[in-house]
C-alpha cells in the first residue's frame, strides 16, 4: 500500500489543524441537516428514492441497448458522439476537437468526469488554457489544488484564505473577506473568460436514451454561458449517466438538489438536444474508464447508480473531520471508498477502512445504493489480495484467538477492565498513543455482561 496515499497518513495532517476539522465538520453537518429539512418536506420521499433505484438498476441492466438508443438519437439531433474507453482515449478526443477547431481557450463548467481524466493539466501541456467557471472550481484552481468536494469544491477553504488568494490573482483589495465583493470581483474576472471563450466544456448530469439529449444542473449558470457564446460544445460524461427516458428525469430532478445541498432544485437545469445553431457543433465523449467492469461485478455493481450528489460525504463521520484531499482520489467519502479501490486497489487499500460502517450514508443516499455493505465487502476483498496493513493483520489475527475460545475471551474482558480502570490517563491521552489523540474511552464496568445477567437473575 502506497503510503503517499494511504488515508490515515493525510487525515493526520488535517486533524492536526483542530480549528480547521471542526469548521470543516460543522459546516458539512449543517448541509446535511438542510437535506434532512428538504427530504422531510417531500411525503413521498422514500418512493421517489425507491423509484429513482428501481430506473438506474433498470439502466445497468439494459445498459448497452440503452447507449446505443441514445446514441441513434443524439446523431439525429445533430450531436456527435465519441466513445473513450479510458481517460486517455477521452483525453485524446477532447484535444483533437480543439485542435481540428484551433481552439486556444476554453472555459468549463463542473465535470467530476473530466477531473478524474485529469483534462485540465493535460490540455495545458499541449498550450490551451482552461478556466473553471464553477465558483469553486476556480478557486481550487487558482490554487493549483484538486476540488475535495464534488458539490462543494472549495468547502476545505476559508473566506480569509479565498479573499488572499483573489488579492494575489486578480487584484482585489488585501484583507478583503466579504462574500458578495469577492464574488462579484469574480463574476467579473469571469465574464471575461467566457467572452473570449472558443469552446465550451461541461459534463454531465443525465442523458436520456429515449431523446438523445443530455442536462446539465447548475446553481451560478455558467454552463449555459459557456456553451452559448463559442461555436463548439463538447459534453463528457461517464456511461452511468444515462436514464431511459424523458419521465424519468423528474424524479432525479427532485432528489438531486434536496440531496446535495437541501434545495427544492438547483436554479438552473439546463437541456441539451444538438448544436445551438447552424455553423456550431455538439459533441458528446462517452466515457467508460472503468465502469464497465464494475458492471460485471456483483457486489459492487449498484455503486454505477451514483447521481453525485455528495449527500454521503456531507453525513459520513470520517468524510466531514479528516477532508476530502484525504482520499487521493477524485470522488471522495464513501462512494470514492468504493469506486477507487476498483480503479487500484493496491494504492486506494486504506479506503474501505475510512469508514465507521454506521450505515448514514446508505440511509441519506438517494438512489440507495447500499455503500457501507460494498465498503464491508471491499474490506473483505483486500484482505484476500493481501492488501491489509500488517497492524490490521495482526489485529485480526489475535482477535480470531481470543473470540474463538469462550475462557480467553472471559479473560480478556477482565484484564481489559482492569487495565482500563488502573491505567493512568496520561498514558492512554498522550502524544505517544496515536489512537488516543481522537477518542475518548467511556468509563469500563466493574462487572461483565454475564456476570451482571447472572447477578440479575439470581434475584
Amino acid at each position: 500500500m502506497a503510503g503517499a496515499l494511504s488515508h490515515p497518513v493525510k487525515a493526520a495532517k488535517f486533524v492536526a489543524n483542530h480549528e480547521r476539522a471542526a469548521w470543516h465538520d460543522r459546516t458539512l453537518w449543517f448541509v446535511r441537516a438542510k437535506r434532512d429539512k428538504a427530504a422531510s418536506s417531500v411525503p413521498e420521499w422514500e418512493r421517489l428514492r425507491e423509484r429513482a433505484s428501481q430506473i438506474k438498476q433498470y439502466t445497468m441492466a439494459h445498459l448497452p441497448e440503452l447507449l446505443e438508443q441514445f446514441e441513434r438519437n443524439a446523431q439525429a439531433n445533430g450531436i456527435v458522439v465519441h466513445w473513450a474507453a479510458d481517460a486517455a482515449e477521452h483525453n485524446r478526443i477532447v484535444l483533437e476537437l480543439l485542435q481540428k477547431h484551433g481552439v486556444k481557450r476554453v472555459v468549463k463548467s463542473k465535470s467530476m468526469l473530466t477531473e478524474e481524466c485529469h483534462l485540465n493539466p493535460f490540455l495545458e501541456r499541449h498550450d490551451i488554457e482552461v478556466v473553471d467557471t464553477d465558483l469553486g472550481e476556480w478557486i481550487v484552481q487558482l490554487r493549483n489544488e484538486p476540488p475535495s468536494h464534488i458539490v462543494m469544491p472549495a468547502i476545505h477553504t476559508k473566506r480569509e484564505e479565498i479573499g488572499e488568494l483573489f488579492h494575489e490573482k486578480i487584484g482585489t483589495e488585501k484583507g478583503a473577506t466579504d462574500p458578495q465583493y469577492l464574488t462579484e470581483a469574480a463574476r467579473q474576472e469571469l465574464r471575461q473568460r467566457f467572452l473570449k471563450a472558443e469552446a465550451g466544456l461541461t459534463g454531465v448530469n443525465f442523458a436520456i436514451a429515449e431523446t438523445g439529449g443530455v442536462v446539465v444542473c447548475t446553481n451560478e449558470g455558467n454552463a449555459d454561458l459557456g456553451t452559448s457564446l463559442p461555436k463548439l460544445h463538447i459534453a463528457c460524461m461517464g456511461i452511468e449517466k444515462l436514464i431511459p427516458r424523458a419521465k424519468d428525469l423528474g424524479v432525479f430532478l427532485r432528489l438531486l438538489a434536496r440531496s446535495a445541498t437541501g434545495q427544492p432544485i438547483t436554479t438552473y437545469s439546463s437541456h441539451f438536444h444538438g448544436p445551438r445553431e447552424p455553423g456550431c457543433e455538439m459533441h458528446v465523449v462517452l466515457v467508460d474508464n472503468g465502469r464497465s467492469e464494475l458492471l460485471g461485478s456483483d457486489d459492487f455493481r449498484r455503486s454505477l447508480n451514483c447521481i453525485r450528489c455528495g449527500a454521503c460525504m456531507n453525513t459520513c463521520p470520517v468524510y466531514r473531520r479528516s477532508g476530502g484531499h484525504s482520499y487521493s482520489n477524485t470522488v471522495p467519502g464513501p462512494i470514492g471508498s468504493i469506486l477507487a479501490p476498483s480503479q487500484n486497489a493496491e494504492q486506494h487499500a486504506s479506503l474501505p477502512h475510512a469508514c465507521s460502517l454506521c450505515g448514514s450514508c446508505t440511509d441519506v443516499c438517494p438512489v440507495k445504493i447500499n455503500l457501507h455493505e460494498q465498503l464491508y465487502t471491499w474490506r473483505s476483498k483486500l484482505a484476500l489480495k493481501g492488501l491489509l496493513a500488517p497492524s490490521k493483520r495482526w489485529g485480526m489475527w489475535l482477535g480470531g484467538i481470543v473470540l474463538s475460545s469462550p475462557l480467553l475471551y472471559r479473560w480478556a474482558g477482565r484484564l481489559g477492565r482492569l487495565a482500563l480502570r488502573w491505567t493512568p490517563r496520561f498514558l492512554v491521552y498522550s502524544p505517544l498513543n496515536p489512537w488516543g489523540r481522537q477518542r475518548d474511552l467511556p468509563t469500563p464496568p466493574r462487572k461483565s455482561f454475564r456476570e451482571q445477567l447472572r447477578h440479575r437473575r439470581s434475584r
